[in-house]
């Protein structure tokens, strides 16, 4: 029993969270890259507040991240000591068409990509490629309003031919959006849309949402036609929904929160819309207008895979119950009087990983894999410049063993396992440089001074046994 012998172990980054360089290379601008960090970044990444350049008044992590750009050799070769098999990263979109829209890609951009698969190479390392990880060219927000335009589907297949074809001796693992529900929570950030004052918001997030439903499959045609090794996986941000009580409208309401987070991947997954989504998108005038031939792309064209990020599960009470409300995630949430939390306010939940994997396998029957699950923390190095981060072993290990119950208990078909993230980087959701996940600290602090020395934590040592050992020795 235990973890089949090529089980993927691993670490996941973001390419803005990490690369920095934006102005080097012939990039171009993107969504990700102009949104601040402070008071005013909840209000750009969920589209109430429009931001599609920089200003003075504000700070963009992104800007240098941790300068991946210009250290990914040496943060490989520390992956590669780790033993990773796997390490999921995903490509700058305007690194390769700075404005979205070019007839020919940017060579230099293509070559920085190539050089970083090499370097995997090296070490053993297969890539896990997505495609749009909270990435939309500034240039097509401009001109087509983002993902609200079904223009973007032709932008993006451009974007993936080039990919498919230039690194087709590279790379075989492939993801088209990462935790493609965001665009319900955090739509800027996820799909390059704002809102102009009196829009119907769900009715428009909910039609891009079928313009990358739409794009998602035929990348996934795309894929298997330019390589038939090619494995295409879709990901959404997972994490179960309990009810706050035995109250069966507690019991209801968890429900459609489940059922909101699986519509994507009902339809990625199984190749149609479920009826649930059908009847209640319709019922509330919001169901999204579709072309001749829409229904069949999604059926003809259904991943190979499904992967997801677990970081918590959810306690989700009726509205009017006076439930208090857990913080620190874009996900509202009643505060499980039964979990510890992180620093964040996020709840920490290893049973509820085994949970959620039991529900999707369920659901699914199709390989799994985990591609981001970590503990974000601040890190304060010692006298001796050392991290011992004890507590995030301790939360990964609860992780894993979780995980582990579930492929040998409960018989999921898990491929492999991706930690977010194996170096520290500029946090998603708060764009805090503070909020540290790695197995590998970088001097970086959260008023931008420091060296960008990279050092091993406590972790390191351990996580590198982890891989050694297959999930034995925890």
């Amino acid at each position: 029993m235990g973890f089949q012998n090529n089980f993927l172990w691993g670490g996941a980054t973001a390419a803005n969270q990490c690369e920095g360089g934006i102005f080097e290379g012939g990039r171009g601008l993107a969504n990700v890259d102009v949104c601040p960090s402070g008071s005013d970044r909840g209000a750009v990444i969920t589209g109430h507040l429009k931001m599609l350049e920089m200003d003075d008044a504000h700070v963009y992590p992104a800007i240098e991240a941790i300068d991946h750009y210009h250290h990914f050799k040496e943060d490989i070769r520390l992956f590669g000591e780790m033993g990773f098999k796997v390490y999921r990263l995903s490509i700058a979109w305007t690194r390769i068409f700075p404005h979205g829209d070019e007839e020919e890609p940017n060579e230099e951009g293509l070559q920085f990509y190539k050089e970083i698969f090499e370097e995997c190479r090296k070490y053993g390392i297969q890539p896990l490629v997505t495609i749009s990880h909270f990435d939309c060219p500034i240039g097509l927000i401009k001109k087509y309003g983002g993902w609200r335009s079904r223009e973007m589907i032709d932008f993006y297949l451009h974007l993936c031919d080039v990919l498919f074809n230039r690194y087709k001796d590279y790379v075989t693992y492939w993801l088209t959006f990462n935790e493609i529900n965001m665009i319900l929570h955090a739509p800027f950030m996820g799909a390059g849309i704002y809102f102009e004052d009196g829009e119907n918001e769900e009715r428009i997030k909910y039609q891009a949402a079928h313009h990358e439903l739409v794009a998602s499959a035929l990348a996934t045609r795309m894929a298997h036609e330019v390589n038939p090794e090619n494995k295409v996986g879709c990901m959404f941000a997972a994490g179960s929904a309990y009810p706050y009580t035995c109250k069966p409208e507690d019991v209801w309401e968890a429900l459609k929160t489940d059922q909101e987070n699986y519509f994507f991947v009902d339809v990625q997954a199984r190749g149609y819309y479920p009826s649930y989504a059908s009847a209640r998108l319709a019922k509330n005038g919001v169901f999204p207008v579709m072309e001749p031939g829409d229904k069949e792309i999604l059926k003809r064209h259904p991943v190979d895979f499904i992967s997801f990020s677990y970081y918590n599960s959810r306690c989700i009470a009726a509205p009017g119950s006076g439930w208090e409300e857990a913080g620190g995630n874009l996900f509202k949430s009643a505060k499980n009087p039964y979990l510890d939390f992180s620093e964040w306010g996020w709840p920490i939940d290893p049973l509820g990983l085994r949970i959620t994997l039991n529900q999707i396998y369920d659901r699914y029957q199709k390989p799994l894999f985990i591609v981001e699950n970590g503990l974000g923390a601040v890190d304060i190095p010692n006298e001796n410049g050392e991290v011992e981060d004890d507590y995030r072993i301790d939360y990964l290990r609860r992780h894993i063993r979780a995980m582990k119950a579930a492929v040998e208990e409960d018989g999921v078909e898990l491929m492999g396992y991706t930690s977010w993230a194996p170096i520290d980087l500029i946090s998603a959701g708060s764009g805090e440089m503070r909020k540290r996940y790695g197995f590998i600290y970088v001097d970086k602090q959260e008023d931008g001074k420091g060296t960008l020395s990279r050092s091993r934590k406590k972790s390191f040592y351990w996580y590198r046994k982890v891989i050694e050992t297959n999930g034995e020795v925890l």
